[in-house]
């Protein structure tokens, strides 16, 4: 009797999966697997109506997608004032002012779309209320660990292209 063995033909698939190239196995991954993580803020294009950048320099934040569909999102100027008052219940008009001209954090669900490569984030909450209970589709690209999002209503007004890393 001549049949081959089981467990030689599973050595072989197994090899052969492991010997295929980096790139074919990991375009098996769906879009939305490839956004689930922790992503850091690098960049945005964002402007304030005066023109200025709109997070200042060196800005902080993340982003970060759930496997479940939840998303949460928190971006900060690092020039925010501290308040003298060492009590943010107790900010001045001024501090007020920019630490809410200076961030923002959002959070929801979000599903994405793999054929149009977007995804859409129902914002469940948000530090600038206007956005809570609406919804917005981003066009997003991925390439290696950089995420490129177009956010096409900012905010401030106006759209822009969002930069993030992937958190080591």
């Amino acid at each position: 009797m001549n049949r081959p063995s089981v467990f030689g033909t599973s050595v072989l698939m197994v090899l052969g999966v492991a010997l295929l190239p980096s790139n074919v196995v990991g375009q098996q991954r769906s879009i939305k697997e490839q956004l689930v993580g922790t992503w850091t803020f690098v960049s945005s294009t964002t402007k304030l109506p005066d023109g200025s950048p709109a997070w200042g320099t060196n800005p902080k934040g993340l982003l970060i997608f759930t496997e479940n569909g939840y998303f949460s999102s928190q971006i900060v100027r690092s020039d925010l004032p501290k308040f003298a008052s060492n009590n943010r219940a107790k900010g001045t008009p001024e501090e007020n002012k920019a630490v809410v001209q200076g961030s923002i954090a959002t959070f929801g669900t979000y599903t994405v779309d793999e054929t149009k490569k977007n995804y859409t984030l129902k914002f469940e909450g948000s530090s600038f209320p206007n956005r809570a209970e609406t919804e917005q589709t981003r066009a997003f690209t991925i390439a290696a660990d950089e995420l490129k999002v177009a956010n096409p209503s900012t905010s401030v007004g106006g759209s822009s292209e969002i930069v993030y890393k992937r958190a080591k």
